[in-house]
């Protein structure tokens, strides 16, 4: 029964602000085609710049010099948790609403980047590269980026409907109760996107540079 009620709980929610979550998806994805595009129009010289740190990169972690795990993991999840505190926080501020998808756009733009300047480089090797490098945490991350940004702004047009058009709905204590309920939920997700960024993603990228070395 209750298992019931929460399915048809969520599929009221998903009903009703499915417009919302499809424009945050449509505007995550233009900063992926963006940040691809961008890759295409960097000169020559700026490329070979650019191909020569990741040379450097690779190196060192051919030779395993490398930060540890524990402390990539550190790095990764408070990165990713200033994202998600800065976005929570401009949500509550009202006035934060087009920050918040600014950020969003930045954030699929430099995902977007990242692959195509790998593809770009190398191929399909960087392909692979970018397969396990980029995408197994964003695999978690991007869906936590998506939902959060999507409540978030929806938090904001509450308060500005509150604040400035003076519709009062819902009351807004239980309202912001779900508000933070929605990120600390988040935070567990990113914990997770973290670990799989420091413990898998050195591996399958250390796999794969030894597969294309022996090519």
């Amino acid at each position: 029964m209750k298992k019931k009620m929460y399915q048809n709980v969520a599929a009221n929610y998903l009903r009703e602000n499915s417009s919302m979550y499809l424009f945050v998806i449509v505007l995550f994805m233009m900063g992926v085609i963006f940040g691809a595009v961008i890759v295409n129009s960097l000169s020559f010289a700026q490329k070979e710049d650019l191909f020569y740190y990741l040379n450097q990169f690779f190196g060192q972690m051919s030779s395993g010099k490398l930060a540890e795990a524990s402390d990539l993991f550190r790095q990764s999840f408070f990165h990713n948790l200033k994202f998600i505190g800065l976005m929570w926080l401009l949500g509550i501020s009202i006035i934060g609403l087009p920050v918040i998808l600014i950020l969003l756009f930045m954030k699929g733009m430099v995902v977007g980047f990242t692959v195509g300047f790998l593809v770009n480089q190398m191929g399909w090797d960087g392909f692979f590269l970018a397969f396990v490098s980029v995408l197994p945490q964003n695999f978690i991350i991007i869906p936590v980026f998506i939902v959060t940004t999507s409540v978030a702004v929806m938090f904001s047009l509450k308060m500005i409907q509150r604040q400035f058009l003076k519709k009062y709905g819902q009351p807004i204590f239980p309202l912001f109760k779900s508000y933070i309920g929605t990120f600390v939920l988040a935070i567990f997700f990113i914990a997770a996107a973290a670990a799989i960024e420091a413990y898998l993603s050195p591996t399958f990228m250390k796999s794969v540079m030894n597969s294309i070395n022996n090519l």
